[in-house]
């Protein structure tokens, strides 16, 4: 026999081309070969993740192979719905549009490669297929007809090139009913009766609007879902979600603010909701520009949902795009698509906070799901906003400076923006932390006043809470910081920095067991937390008289911060306290390399223990260890 040798198989082939190629290449050819590269890429991936092989990729053509004709289909779906959301960061002449063809068929196959009529008839079933579209043979719809709830438009029988026989077609559609049944009929009956008319018209119609259909009301295939056994911590007996950083759709990094803003809004206003657990921002955004599939968000933070999505700006218009997965089933639970004037940026915010806490059937008590910085018009001062907050997490005397600046202009804008003022006062009371402050009596009236300025804005504002007990503590008022962070915890259960800056005021305050508790508490909280939680609890140990345990948590934060003088500075305490000199004096002179100017005295007067005897227990342990006065 003519075959004999040869390997033959039942396969669902699924075969793609980009509709128009020669003309993007005449127009553009590196942009063409750029973008063509990035969508093989993700079809690859949508190929492996629905359990295919890539069997070739000749010119702009694309191959592959299924084992079953339900996975051919769904992944078929799935690269339409991705490559219309990755088209809409192209401008309309670039867009690059694939057809796909899926037939269930016999091949030959040698060598990884497959060949026979099963491949030749995907090939001129995708012929068929329009710009973005998908068609399938009679046999593969036979498989899936009953299977996926799509719908089909019957394209009756065709007569292809090389194929003895004609063939059935159909035309796979959105669900019953969906706007794409709809313009794909519409389009058919113009190109009949005024097709030289009306022809650009219908071309324009069903892009803008197919697009739309299969972005978004197209059956999502599940993701993969989580695994329980693999969780990084056990779920929490309310829902859990964690909320990713939007993509930035606009390909200029200036604009990431915009993405990272509305993450980081919709996720402290669902931290105000007792009834759900709420992932801290500094964990969610560790996924920051990672291609991190849900799966994996799920098992390392321990939570059921995730929330991601998209901005575009666009002049004065705004795309965003959300959507809520179940990770532990794999399903998407809901997806929104908003085309708004960017006026409306903060309240599309709202909107897709109430429809998470809607879909997780959330219960509220009265009061909550508030924007905690505040409504704003103005999109500038929330701008200035966010770079201030930006600079004031560096945790540094120079990025407080640009934030004490960027509030100011913030405040400027809206003098009724409460974010200004928040990070305003922040600079403030961290001035008279870092020992850089000229009057630390004066920053910290100023901050106290910022914070009242707050609360007057928003009396349930947790952050001013946060603020106030900060104040306090620094002016050595310990009971009075510890009600301000419990009243912050009350308002906004899931902020872990305020279960950590009320473990802070406890540790100071010499109640080691309940620091250590509430610090725990916000490490849940933030899975991937930040080092100066680990100082936090270090120093809670050390108090507890637990030095192996301060030790390795402060060991632990020299991983996420190497060569930082708190570090070192810790140790040095730790090991004098415990005897081991040699140590200690390694510690001391490591601090004196990273702070020339380092002295026992002016590191006393920023220790905020209400216990002096601590306090000057830390000073004589770093004496011993060589630190000059």
């Amino acid at each position: 026999m003519a075959d004999e040798g040869f390997k033959r198989k039942l396969a669902a082939i699924l075969s793609a081309d980009v509709e128009g190629y020669s003309r993007l290449m005449d127009d553009d050819e590196e942009a063409t070969v750029r973008t063509l590269t990035s969508y093989r890429t993700s079809i690859a991936d949508l190929v492996q993740q629905f359990r295919g092989r890539i069997v070739d990729t000749p010119g702009d053509n694309i191959l592959a192979d299924f084992t079953s004709v339900v996975d051919a289909v769904n992944c078929a779906v799935e690269i339409q719905r991705d490559l219309a959301e990755r088209n809409t960061e192209l401008p309309y002449n670039r867009q690059m549009h694939f057809r796909i063809g899926v037939n269930l068929g016999d091949v030959i196959e040698e060598d990884g490669g497959i060949y026979g009529d099963g491949v030749n008839i995907a090939a001129r079933v995708e012929s068929l297929s329009e710009a973005g579209g998908i068609c399938i043979s009679g046999r593969a719809y036979d498989q899936v007809a009953n299977k996926l709830g799509l719908e089909y438009e019957n394209l009756g029988e065709h007569q292809v090139k090389n194929i003895s026989t004609p063939i059935r077609v159909y035309r796979v559609l959105s669900f019953p009913g969906a706007a794409a049944h709809r313009v794909v009929q519409a389009k058919d009956a113009l190109g009949r009766r005024w097709r030289k008319i009306a022809l650009s018209i219908a071309a324009v119609v069903a892009v803008a609007v197919v697009l739309g259909v299969w972005q978004f009301y197209m059956r999502r295939p599940s993701v993969e879902p989580a695994s329980l056994d693999k969780m990084a911590f056990p779920l929490p007996d309310k829902p859990s979600i964690a909320v990713l950083p939007f993509d930035n759709m606009s390909g200029d990094q200036k604009q990431d603010y915009l993405g990272d803003g509305i993450a980081e809004d919709i996720t402290t206003q669902l931290s105000q909701i007792h009834n759900l657990f709420v992932i801290a921002r500094n964990s969610s955004f560790s996924y920051k520009g990672k291609k991190a599939k849900v799966r994996q968000v799920a098992e390392e933070l321990g939570v059921r949902y995730v929330l991601e999505g998209s901005v575009q700006k666009s002049g004065n218009q705004v795309r965003i795009t959300a959507q809520l997965v179940d990770a532990i089933t794999g399903k998407h639970l809901w997806a929104h698509r908003y085309d708004r004037e960017l006026k409306d940026f903060f309240a599309i915010q709202d909107e897709i906070t109430s429809e998470v806490v809607e879909e997780l059937a959330v219960k509220l008590v009265e009061g909550e799901g508030e924007r905690i910085f505040g409504s704003t018009p103005n999109l500038e001062a929330w701008t200035y906003f966010r770079k201030s907050l930006e600079q004031l997490r560096r945790f540094s005397r120079e990025g407080n400076l640009q934030a004490r600046k960027l509030s100011k202009k913030a405040i400027e804008l809206d003098p009724d923006f409460s974010g200004g003022y928040s990070m305003l006062g922040w600079t403030h009371a961290l001035t008279v932390r870092f020992g850089s402050s000229k009057s630390p009596k004066e920053d910290l009236m100023r901050a106290e006043e910022l914070a009242n300025k707050l609360l007057a804005l928003n009396d349930s504002d947790p952050h001013a809470q946060d603020m106030l007990g900060y104040i306090y503590l620094l002016r050595r008022q310990h009971d009075r910081a510890i009600q301000h962070g419990q009243r912050a915890i009350a308002l906004a259960p899931s902020m872990a920095d305020s279960h950590a800056f009320l473990a802070e005021s406890l540790m100071y305050a010499g109640r080691s067991e309940e620091a250590i508790g509430e610090m725990t508490k916000a490490m849940r909280l933030a899975p991937f937390y930040p080092a100066w939680y680990l100082w936090t609890l270090g120093q809670a140990h050390y108090s507890a008289g637990r030095f192996e345990e301060a030790i390795a948590a402060y060991k632990e934060s020299h991983k996420r911060i190497p060569n930082h003088l708190n570090f070192s500075l810790w140790m040095a305490v730790i090991n004098s306290a415990w005897g081991r000199e040699e140590q200690a004096r390694a510690e001391a002179a490591e601090v004196l390399r990273l702070y020339p100017k380092f002295s026992l005295q002016r590191y006393e007067k920023i220790l905020p223990y209400k216990n002096k005897a601590v306090t000057q227990r830390i000073i004589e342990a770093l004496r011993k260890a060589g630190l000059p006065e």
